[in-house]
């Protein structure tokens, strides 16, 4: 059930962010009386799903879930159907329109997809509001694995800036962080800054969660007990756990690393309760746990901003351009030589498997309608600049000889164009396979 959401979540989100984009041609084209002879949903080589004439175009749906196209006529596109473009050109076709109205009709499609990005971004602070963990809330240094120890991190450090700039949301904090050049923190009463090295981002991103190398310190006071063993041994909700072992306790992640090291063993521990200390002895389950958490306190630090309607039509363009400079940042990390940030790059399968969706206590299955929005709107502004990439057989190919027609006052050979969209539909089509193969690789080996 939850793969079956996952994937109806990501068709739906797709087709949503296709038929749009295709509209943002679409409309143009017609409002500048272009012949538009196919919008399709999806790509239909040999043979499509559904399709219906409607006056001068086909409407249909594809079989394969790569994207979508509209057929304009008198254009060079991924069909490469050139023989229309043999004869001389006609009124209606897209080659007769001045330049400006090609490049109007060729931007479209992103111009769609930003502003969609936007209006999703400002209706979700809008109905929604933003909640974040306020790590200025939080008096204790964070805690650093491994991992951020080898991007130069110390235990005590406390944070002060990234790359010059103050961030407090976490979530962002550890994005920024491997994006980083040089981090400032607070080391013994002193400021010390030092660039991040790539060691320790490399190590980051062999994790599952590349962004699990930074977590927030609070103390083991325990606010859930849900194994009945450790209750009868006298634990309490609302006791501090203050040493295990006589290993002093400051702090939850301290317990836990103690708890697993004790696995399928009794440990000793000092609890504090009512101002005065006690002894109990629990016993430790063989998967290294007691069955407590302490992370209701936690809930003390996070924040939910809303906004008017007006502040959120600010905040909304705000998120888009803060959501395009993430993902276009994350490309030093795919291309560095140490980090190889590549690895982590997935296709359809992987976007599949991190679809977001609502667990229920019943272990009952849901869409997040908050996460889906959020998912839609990032890869409706990823899928603009992607488009604006100049390669022949994407939108910025087109744009970027139509812009050279522009200056020099002349079009491209039709050849040459020709050839160009031949090459970059190849490179298109091969980049496809390569990122589809790397999914079923991934799926087949158990990289996922």
């Amino acid at each position: 059930m939850e793969l079956a959401i996952k994937i109806f979540q990501f068709i739906l989100s797709i087709s949503i962010l296709v038929i749009l984009h295709e509209l943002g041609h679409f409309l143009p084209a017609k409002y500048f009386k272009t012949k538009v002879e196919k919008f399709y949903l999806f790509f239909d080589p040999w043979f499509s799903l559904a399709k219906k004439k409607i006056g001068e175009t086909e409407y249909g749906i594809g079989w394969l879930p790569f994207g979508g196209y509209v057929k304009i006529a008198g254009m060079v596109d991924e069909s490469m159907d050139t023989e229309q473009l043999k004869q001389p050109a006609q009124p209606w076709e897209f080659r007769a329109k001045p330049a400006w109205q090609r490049l109007i009709i060729m931007l479209g499609g992103v111009t769609v997809n930003f502003f969609l990005a936007w209006i999703i971004y400002g209706c979700l602070s809008f109905f929604n509001g933003e909640t974040s963990f306020d790590t200025a809330k939080v008096d204790a240094p964070m805690n650093y694995t491994s991992v951020a120890k080898g991007m130069g991190f110390q235990d005590g450090d406390k944070i002060l800036k990234v790359d010059g700039k103050t961030q407090n949301n976490l979530d962002k904090l550890a994005l920024d962080v491997l994006l980083s050049d040089e981090i400032t923190v607070l080391r013994n009463g002193k400021e010390v800054t030092f660039p991040t090295n790539d060691d320790g981002k490399a190590m980051a991103f062999r994790d599952e969660n590349p962004k699990a190398f930074l977590t927030p310190r609070f103390p083991a006071v325990i606010d859930t007990i849900v194994n009945a063993k450790t209750a009868a041994a006298g634990l309490k909700v609302g006791d501090q756990i203050v040493s295990v072992n006589q290993h002093k306790i400051n702090y939850y992640d301290e317990l836990t690393g103690e708890i697993t090291k004790n696995a399928g063993k009794n440990i000793n521990v000092e609890v504090l309760r009512a101002g005065t200390t006690q002894p109990l002895v629990l016993e430790v389950s063989k998967d290294g746990t007691i069955g407590v958490s302490s992370y209701k306190q936690m809930t003390k630090f996070y924040e939910t901003k809303h906004f008017s309607f007006g502040e959120s039509i600010g905040r909304g363009f705000t998120r888009s351009i803060e959501s395009l400079t993430y993902q276009v940042k994350q490309f030093k990390l795919i291309f560095n030589k140490k980090v190889q940030g590549y690895k982590k790059v997935g296709g359809p399968l992987a976007i599949i498997k991190n679809m977001p969706v609502d667990k229920a206590r019943d272990g009952s299955v849901s869409i997040d309608w908050t996460a889906f929005w959020s998912f839609t709107a990032m890869f409706s502004v990823w899928l603009a600049f992607l488009n604006l990439i100049p390669i022949p057989g994407l939108d910025g190919g087109h744009v970027i000889f139509t812009l050279y027609e522009m200056i020099v006052g002349k079009p491209v050979p039709q050849k040459i164009l020709e050839n160009a969209q031949m090459v970059g539909v190849i490179f298109l089509l091969g980049l496809m396979l390569l990122i589809f193969g790397s999914d079923i690789f991934k799926m087949v080996t158990g990289g996922f």
